[in-house]
């Protein structure tokens, strides 16, 4: 059984920072693709950052310099270094999996909410 569990989340105040860590069980962590994705009320999931199995790396451009995603193949962990929080990055992270080409995989985690706030 898949399992991404996200942990790390939490109330922070603008300028401040966070670490969420995602941990993987059931798959090939070294093979997928990580990413994570965040949904505000009212507004459509979005990427934040994505890490491929090859540890390219691409993010959205609302968080490019403040936040960093890393992974640690070993532990079976992709992370999130979130700095210089604003209000505008409170949402619900979710921890993504994917797989592409022959034997295409997607899966979530559960989420973790983030908010930013004085």
């Amino acid at each position: 059984q898949v399992q991404l569990v996200e942990s790390g989340g939490g109330l922070v105040q603008p300028g401040g920072s966070l670490r969420l860590s995602c941990a993987a069980s059931g798959i090939t962590f070294s093979i997928y693709h990580m990413g994570w994705y965040r949904q505000a009320p009212g507004k459509q999931r979005e990427l934040v950052a994505r890490i491929t199995s090859s540890t390219s790396t691409n993010y959205g451009d609302s968080v490019k310099g403040r936040f960093f995603i890393s992974r640690d193949n070993a532990n079976n962990t992709v992370y999130l270094q979130m700095n210089s929080l604003k209000p505008e990055d409170t949402a619900v992270y979710y921890c993504n999996a994917n797989r592409i080409g022959l034997g295409a995989r997607n899966y979530w985690g559960q989420g973790t909410q983030v908010t930013v706030s004085s």
